[in-house]
């Protein structure tokens, strides 16, 4: 059997309808990016043009590479309540009973979590190109262009959130509290960003090829996260996970 794509479509409205009526979704989907947004645009902004080289490159790549945490947060955030917050609200197991198939609905609700996550974290990164460029000296905004953070930024933000959703999944199918689902799915999702932080602090040497060789590995995680959540996926622990959840929440006799 084939997977339908009318099948996924259905399955990233009814993710993305539920992300609309719940709050806490939306407010994380409304304060990390200004939050993330706010620090490196005020620090980018107080940089003279004097600055020297060493020292203003230096600040740009660490400001960049601190933009890369929305793409990491935002997504854990959301696919940690994909599971969980369906258990909590008891509509898993009516979802599990539809003709959708197995990877139908995991390819759905990841998709559902990656489009606003990495819509939001280019949509970020733009404002912040922007305000560089008009409102920081020439100097620093030319620095900002040719960084080569900048690239990696660029081709890292839907690697980096794919990385997040697995992991978020991956706790979410196992988690019955959301809030636990969603700290831990936070925590899982970090080493990435240790890993840029190491580069941005030249304990690795950051190159155009350890970049491109990074971003591979990435992929191949990716992929290999993706084949290791399906697994988890199983529709008989899934609905026994949920009874379980249902019974212990129900009244006392």
């Amino acid at each position: 059997m084939s997977i339908s794509a009318a099948h996924i479509g259905a399955v990233i409205r009814k993710e993305l309808t539920e992300f609309r009526r719940n709050r806490l979704i939306m407010a994380t989907m409304g304060v990390i990016p200004v939050i993330f947004l706010a620090a490196p645009t005020a620090a980018i902004l107080v940089l003279k043009a004097s600055t020297p080289s060493v020292q203003l490159d230096r600040g740009v790549g660490f400001l960049l590479l601190y933009l890369q945490l929305i793409p990491v947060l935002i997504p854990a955030t959301i696919s940690a309540y994909s599971v969980a917050g369906e258990r909590e609200q008891g509509t898993l197991e009516p979802v599990l009973s539809t003709p959708v198939r197995r990877e139908e609905l995991l390819i759905g609700k990841a998709a559902a979590a990656l489009i606003p996550s990495v819509g939001i974290a280019y949509l970020v990164l733009g404002v912040f190109l922007a305000i560089v460029q008009f409102g920081a000296s020439p100097v620093v905004a030319a620095a900002v262009r040719h960084s080569p953070e900048l690239l990696a930024q660029v081709f890292f933000i839907p690697l980096l959130a794919g990385w997040a959703i697995w992991v978020g999944l991956a706790v979410s199918s196992k988690a019955s509290d959301i809030r636990v689902a969603q700290q831990l799915s936070v925590l899982a999702s970090l080493p990435p960003v240790a890993l840029t932080l190491l580069l941005q602090f030249q304990v690795i040497s950051s190159t155009l090829i350890l970049g491109a060789s990074l971003a591979a590995v990435l992929l191949v995680i990716d992929c290999a996260a993706y084949l290791l959540v399906s697994k988890l996926f199983d529709t008989e622990r899934l609905v026994t996970g949920a009874k379980a959840v249902s019974g212990m929440a129900g009244p006392a006799r």
